[in-house]
C-alpha cells in the first residue's frame, strides 16, 4: 500500500503540471485582461505597455508560466488587478465553499445511498418506481430552476429562510444551497447504488451469507453494501471537486462569496491571476480526491490489492 501511495503521488505531478499549463494557456490566449483593467474604454497604448510590464505580462506566455509556477510552490498565486492578494481571496473564499461542499455532499451521501438501497432491494416495486421518475425528475430540471424555485418558495413566499445567505455562511444557512448544489449529483448517487445493489444482490457471495442463516441486516451492511460501494465511492470522490467548482450557479443565486463567486468575478473581469490561481487549487483538490477515492477501495473491498 505504501509503495502505491507512493507511485500515485509522484503520478500526479505531470498531471497537475499538465493541467494547471492547459488552463493556463486557454486563460491567457483566449482573452486580453489588459481590456477588462480599462472596462468599457479601450486602453491607451502608453497605459496598456504600462500595465503589461507592471503584471509581467508584456514576457512570452512560457515565461509567464514558469514564473507562475515558480510562485505558487512559495505560496504566491499574484496579485489580482484591484491591489488584492489572490491568497487573500482565497483565505474568504474556500471556507465559505468548503462549508457548502461538506453540506452538499452530506445530503448526496446519507440520502442518495439510503434512496439507493431501498429501491435496490425493492427493485420493480411501487417504491423503486416512484424514485426512479423522481431521480429523472431533477436530473432534467437545470439547477438553476431548482434553486431559484426553492429560494422563491421557502424564501419569499413561505418565510422558512433568508432568501440570501449572511456573510458568515453558516453550516444552518447553507442547508438550502447545499441541497440545490448536491441535487444532480444526489440523484445520480441514488441510480448508481440501486443498480449496484441490485447486480450484487444476485452474486455468489450473498447467497451463500443467507445460506449460513445470517441476519438480513448483517448480510446487506457487511455483504451487500459493502461491495455495492465501491462505483459509488468513485462517484463520489471525483465529485468533491466538480461540486466546488461549479457551485458558481448557486452561489450567484444565493449571494454566497465562495469559490464560484470569485470565478465568476475573474472571468467577467478577465483577472487572469484570480481565475488561474482559483483553478489550480481546484485541480489540486481534484488529484487529492481521487487518491483519497483509491485508498478507499481496498477497505471497501479486501479483494483489492495494489502490487
Amino acid at each position: 500500500m505504501g509503495r502505491y501511495v507512493v507511485r500515485r503521488l509522484l503520478q500526479m505531478i505531470p498531471v497537475f503540471i499538465g493541467a494547471t499549463l492547459l488552463i493556463f494557456l486557454m486563460v491567457n490566449v483566449m482573452g486580453d485582461p489588459i481590456a477588462g483593467l480599462c472596462g468599457e474604454r479601450q486602453c491607451d497604448p502608453a497605459t496598456a505597455a504600462q500595465l503589461k510590464k507592471e503584471f509581467g505580462l508584456d514576457k512570452p506566455v512560457w515565461q509567464q508560466y514558469l514564473t507562475y509556477m515558480g510562485n505558487v510552490f512559495t505560496g504566491d498565486f499574484g496579485t489580482a488587478f484591484n491591489g488584492q492578494k489572490v491568497t487573500e481571496l482565497m483565505s474568504t473564499a474556500f471556507p465559505v465553499t468548503i462549508r457548502l461542499t461538506i453540506v452538499a455532499i452530506l445530503i448526496e451521501i446519507v440520502f442518495g445511498i439510503t434512496l439507493g438501497v431501498i429501491t435496490g432491494l425493492r427493485r420493480g416495486r411501487p417504491v423503486d418506481t416512484s424514485v426512479l421518475l423522481a431521480t429523472l425528475v431533477v436530473i432534467s430540471v437545470p439547477t438553476f430552476v431548482t434553486g431559484l424555485l426553492l429560494q422563491l418558495l421557502l424564501g419569499v413566499e413561505w418565510g422558512w429562510i433568508k432568501p440570501s445567505v449572511s456573510p458568515d455562511a453558516t453550516f444552518g444557512e447553507l442547508i438550502v444551497p447545499g441541497l440545490v448544489l448536491a441535487s444532480v449529483s444526489l440523484a445520480y448517487v441514488t441510480r448508481l447504488t440501486r443498480t449496484s445493489i441490485a447486480e450484487n444482490r444476485r452474486s455468489d457471495y450473498v447467497r451463500t451469507a443467507v445460506a449460513k442463516g445470517l441476519p438480513r441486516q448483517r448480510v446487506i451492511i457487511r455483504h451487500l453494501l459493502r461491495n455495492s460501494l465501491i462505483p459509488v465511492v468513485t462517484f463520489i470522490g471525483t465529485d468533491i471537486g466538480a461540486l466546488m467548482g461549479g457551485a458558481i450557479v448557486t452561489e450567484r443565486i444565493f449571494n454566497i462569496h465562495g469559490v464560484g463567486y470569485q470565478l465568476y468575478q475573474g472571468i467577467l473581469r478577465q483577472n487572469t491571476q484570480t481565475v488561474v490561481g482559483f483553478v489550480t487549487v481546484l485541480v489540486l483538490v481534484f488529484l487529492v480526491a481521487n487518491l483519497l477515492v483509491d485508498i478507499l477501495y481496498a477497505v471497501l473491498d479486501p479483494r483489492i490489492r495494489y502490487a
